[in-house]
């Protein structure tokens, strides 16, 4: 069989990475990657977020491939290693929230207005896993938005703007009648 006939593989090892060889890499990889994501996060579906989001990371990263370190195949099944990792922490995470991380210490409601801790307590268990997980962060682990940024991944100021939606929701939900 002729070589121009064949399936185009990846580019050569020690090729630099460009915008062009590094749709032949998707290609020749992305089944493989996928069955490997899919393998540690059990889900076909997240397994697809977590493969797009490899990817994406690795045409960011185009610059960072340094063929001295390993073939081009091994530097994205390490990126979607780390990026399976991440999904997997965040389910971690977003499980124990699921909990209600207020809950896990019950306060006595001891203080100068029990009616009203009571009322913050409901709110918070009324909040998406997502909202909680920021307002906990933001008041019972006392991040910054800086911090709270480095936690889930973001920009501090994507992180001040999911901060501040909580809140406003927090804030609804206090308010709203019983």
């Amino acid at each position: 069989m002729p070589l121009a006939a064949a399936e185009p593989g990846p580019p050569p090892a020690a090729a630099p990475l460009t915008a062009a060889t590094f749709e032949a890499l998707y290609r020749a990889t992305v089944d493989d990657v996928f069955a490997y994501v899919a393998a540690l996060v059990r889900d076909r579906g997240v397994a697809e977020d977590v493969v797009a989001a490899a990817f994406e990371r690795a045409y960011r990263r185009l610059r960072s491939y340094d063929p001295a370190r390993g073939s081009q195949r091994q530097w994205l099944f390490g990126i979607a290693r780390h990026a399976a990792l991440d999904e997997l922490r965040r389910r971690r995470r977003t499980a124990a929230l699921a909990a209600d991380p207020a809950g896990a210490a019950p306060v006595a409601d001891e203080g100068p207005d029990p009616v009203r801790r009571a009322t913050v307590r409901a709110a918070l268990a009324g909040l998406e896993p997502r909202d909680r997980e920021l307002v906990a962060l933001k008041f019972f682990a006392g991040l910054d938005n800086a911090e709270i940024a480095g936690v889930l991944g973001i920009s501090p100021s994507n992180a001040g703007t999911r901060l501040h939606r909580a809140v406003h929701r927090l804030r609804e939900a206090c308010h709203a009648p019983s």
